[in-house]
């Protein structure tokens, strides 16, 4: 699903007008986007965590070439689901899983 089937799928679900359902989604990335820059954390009970994870530099190595590569640390934004979601996720592969069993 890209961003502007996001947006319809919510107009659907709340009535409201794709273009105010378009300023609401980029109000609300926007919104994490600054939120994770401050490394802060957000918290969505239920759906999960947006948060940014500090990896340290390390040592690689190139696989084509074999040779040693420097990697520096970095940050990265992760998202961490929660029960909620993980639970409706799960309850509904195992229909699909039951479903095509009973084909």
């Amino acid at each position: 699903m890209n961003k502007q089937e996001l947006i319809e799928r919510m107009a659907g679900k709340t009535g409201m007008a794709k273009k105010d359902c378009g300023i609401a989604l980029d109000g609300m990335l926007s919104a994490i986007t600054e939120a994770l820059q401050k490394d802060d954390k957000i918290k969505l009970t239920g759906f999960g965590t947006f948060e940014v994870k500090h990896r340290a530099a390390r040592t690689g190595r190139n696989p084509q070439t074999k040779e040693t590569v420097e990697i520096p640390a970095q940050s990265v934004p992760v998202f961490k689901a929660g029960k909620v979601l993980k639970e409706s996720i799960l309850g509904s592969s195992e229909k699909r899983v039951l479903s095509k069993a009973a084909l």
